[in-house]
C-alpha cells in the first residue's frame, strides 16, 4: 500500500464530508436553511471541481471513479455530474526508460530484439497505462530471402504503468473506507448499495489490468461482428502480447470526434452515428456482450478504397456482460418505448430493480404516458429547444413523484447506463438531429416480432387464458367500482386534477378568509363606534391573525 496516496484519498473525502454535514445538515437546523440552499449549486460545483484536480494529479483508479460518478445522475447532482462528464484519462506520460522496463520484463527481451521499430514517444497516456506505435517483423518463408525481405506490419503496444497494481489496492482500500463513512448517512444508505458498487466496481477495475482478458474480449468482439460488414476490430497479436503488454494490429482511422476529418472523406456523420447505434442495439439485446467504454479515443472511422468505410473499436479493457434476466427485461423496455407502452415500460422498470420499494406504479406509470404523448419521436434538436416553461409545468404536474424520486440504478447495469450515456453524447455531436425513435422502434418491432414468431402453443394458450380471466372478472369489477362511488371511496390519482383541486382549495380558503376577515373588521368598526375601544382593538386584531393563517 502506498500510504502516501492513501491518505491523501481519505482526507480528501473527510473534508468532504464534514463541509456537507455542516452545510447541508447543520446550518438548516440552526435556522440558516435559505443560506445552505442559496449556496448549494456552487459548493457542489466546487467539490467536483477540486475532486477533478486530484483525480488528475493522482491519476490510477480515480481518473475511473469520476468518470463513473459523471454517469451516477440518479443519485448525484447535475452540478457535480455535469463537471466530471469530461474528465477522460488526462494524466501525464511516463518515462519512457520506466515504460521499457515494464515491457521487456513481461517479453524477456529487449525491445529492440522483439520489434523492427518502438517509437518512444507515447500515443496516448491513461490512467492505467500507455500506448506505443512500432512495427514487428512480418516474415514469410515462401518470399523472405535475401533480395526479398521481409516486410514489416504496423503494430500498436499497450504497456501498464509501472507500480499499477500497488496503486489499484491502495486506492480501492481507501474506496472501502470512503464507502463505509457514507453508509452511515441514512438518505445515502437508503437509495444506493454502494458495498455492491464497488464490488462491481473493483471486478471490472481488474479485469481491465490484465491484458490478455483484452485481447480474448477484441476477439469475443470480432467474433459477434464477423458476419456483420462495416465494424472492424484490430487483431491481437498473441506472440507479443502478456498480461501487462497487449500488441494489437494498428488500423488507424479517422477519429469519430473528428467532423471535419469526416466530412473531408466524404462520409456522411448522420450515418456514422447510426451505424454506431445500431452496433449497440446488437451488442446489449442480442449478444450480451458489450464495449464498455465507447468514447471518441476508443471509436475511429475509417474509409475504405472501395468508397466504403468501417467503424472501427479498439481498447476493449473495459466490457459489460448483459445476464439473460437483465437482457429479458431489457427487451421489455425497449418493446415497451418502441410502441408507446407504458405498462410495458413500468413493467421492465420492476424487472430490472429500478424503483425502490415506495414507488407509486400507477403514478409513474402516468407519467411514461405524458412523456410518450409529449416527446416520442422528437429529434435531439427539438428536445434540446423545448421551452424550459414546458418542463416547468411537467414538473409541477407530476411533483410528487419527483418529490419521492423512486428510482435507482442497480449496481449490475452501472457500466451499461455509462456506455449509453457516453453514446448519446457522440451520437448527437456526429448529428445534431440524430432521433434515437428512428433505431428503437424498427428494433422493438424486431423484436415484437420474434416474440409472436417464436411462442409456442402454451404461449398463445396463457394469453388466451389471461385474457378470458380479465373479460370474466369485467363484470365484478364493474360493480365494485360502483359500490366505491356510491359509499364515496374512490380517490383521483391523476396529477393534473390533483393539482386542479388544490388550487381550488387556495382559492376556497382565500375567499372564507376573507368573508372571515370582513366581518371581524365590521364587528370591530361597530364596537369602535360605540366606544368600545378595547374589545375593538381585539376583534380587529383576531380578523387580522384569521386572514394571515388561512393565507399561510
Amino acid at each position: 500500500m502506498i500510504r502516501r496516496r492513501y491518505q491523501t484519498i481519505l482526507f480528501f473525502f473527510a473534508r468532504l464530508l464534514i463541509g456537507l454535514a455542516f452545510w447541508d445538515i447543520l446550518l438548516p437546523r440552526i435556522g440558516f436553511k435559505s443560506l445552505s440552499r442559496r449556496s448549494r449549486p456552487e459548493r457542489l460545483r466546487s467539490v467536483a471541481v477540486r475532486f477533478r484536480q486530484m483525480a488528475i494529479k493522482l491519476g490510477g483508479v480515480m481518473i475511473k471513479v469520476g468518470q463513473f460518478l459523471s454517469t451516477r445522475a440518479d443519485v448525484l447532482p447535475v452540478e457535480i455530474t455535469n463537471e466530471l462528464a469530461g474528465l477522460q484519462d488526462e494524466v501525464a506520460p511516463e518515462r519512457f526508460e520506466d515504460i521499457r522496463q515494464v515491457a521487456e520484463a513481461e517479453i524477456n527481451l529487449p525491445l529492440e530484439q522483439k520489434f523492427a521499430f518502438f517509437d518512444p514517444k507515447p500515443l496516448a497516456a491513461a490512467s492505467l497505462g500507455q500506448v506505443h506505435s512500432a512495427r514487428l517483423w512480418l516474415v514469410n518463408e515462401e518470399i523472405a530471402t535475401d533480395e526479398v525481405p521481409a516486410r514489416q506490419v504496423s503494430v500498436v503496444v499497450k504497456i501498464q504503468r509501472p507500480n499499477i497494481q500497488s496503486i489499484i489496492e491502495t486506492d480501492l482500500a481507501a474506496l472501502h473506507i470512503v464507502g463505509d463513512w457514507l453508509m452511515r448517512y441514512p438518505p445515502i444508505r437508503k437509495r444506493v448499495d454502494i458495498p455492491s458498487l464497488l464490488t462491481e466496481f473493483s471486478r471490472i477495475l481488474k479485469e481491465e489490468v490484465d491484458y490478455l482478458a483484452e485481447g480474448v474480449h477484441a476477439e469475443t468482439f470480432a467474433a459477434n461482428f464477423a458476419e456483420i460488414p462495416g465494424v472492424r476490430v484490430p487483431r491481437v497479436v498473441w506472440s507479443h502480447t502478456t498480461s501487462r503488454v497487449l500488441t494489437l494490429e494498428d488500423v488507424g482511422g479517422i477519429k469519430i470526434s473528428d467532423l471535419t476529418a469526416i466530412r473531408s472523406a466524404r462520409i456522411d456523420p448522420g450515418e456514422v452515428s447510426s451505424r454506431l447505434i445500431n452496433t449497440y442495439l446488437k451488442q446489449i439485446f442480442d449478444d450480451g456482450f458489450f464495449h464498455a467504454d465507447p468514447h471518441p479515443g476508443n471509436l475511429f472511422v475509417n474509409p475504405l478504397p472501395s468508397g466504403g468505410w468501417e467503424l472501427t473499436f479498439v481498447d476493449f479493457g473495459m466490457v459489460g456482460r448483459v445476464p439473460a434476466n437483465t437482457r429479458l427485461a431489457l427487451r421489455e423496455m425497449l418493446v415497451g418505448v418502441g410502441t408507446q407502452d407504458p405498462a410495458r415500460v413500468v413493467n421492465s422498470y420492476k424487472m430490472l430493480g429500478l424503483l425502490l420499494p415506495h414507488a407509486d406504479l400507477e403514478l409513474v406509470e402516468k407519467a411514461e404516458s405524458r412523456l410518450f404523448e409529449k416527446y416520442w419521436g422528437k429529434s435531439m434538436g427539438e428536445l434540446r429547444n423545448i421551452d424550459p416553461r414546458e418542463l416547468t409545468d411537467l414538473a409541477k404536474e407530476f411533483r410528487e413523484l419527483i418529490y419521492s424520486l423512486p428510482f435507482q440504478v442497480p449496481h449490475d447495469i452501472i457500466f451499461l447506463a455509462r456506455a449509453v450515456a457516453i453514446l448519446s453524447g457522440i451520437c448527437t455531436s456526429l448529428d445534431p438531429e440524430f432521433n434515437i425513435w428512428h433505431h428503437l422502434a424498427p428494433y422493438a418491432e424486431k423484436l415484437v416480432s420474434e416474440e409472436t414468431i417464436g411462442a409456442g402453443p402454451e404461449v398463445w394458450l396463457g394469453e388466451l387464458s389471461s385474457l378470458a380471466q380479465r373479460l370474466a372478472s369485467l363484470p365484478r369489477r364493474a360493480e365494485g367500482v360502483l359500490d366505491r362511488l356510491e359509499r364515496g371511496e374512490v380517490v383521483v390519482r391523476d396529477p393534473s386534477l390533483v393539482e386542479q383541486f388544490r388550487q381550488l382549495k387556495s382559492v376556497m380558503v382565500k375567499m372564507s378568509a376573507s368573508i372571515i376577515f370582513a366581518a371581524f373588521f365590521l364587528s370591530a368598526i361597530q364596537l369602535y363606534l360605540a366606544d368600545q375601544l378595547a374589545p375593538a382593538i381585539v376583534v380587529g386584531i383576531l380578523g387580522f391573525a384569521a386572514l394571515v393563517a388561512a393565507v399561510r
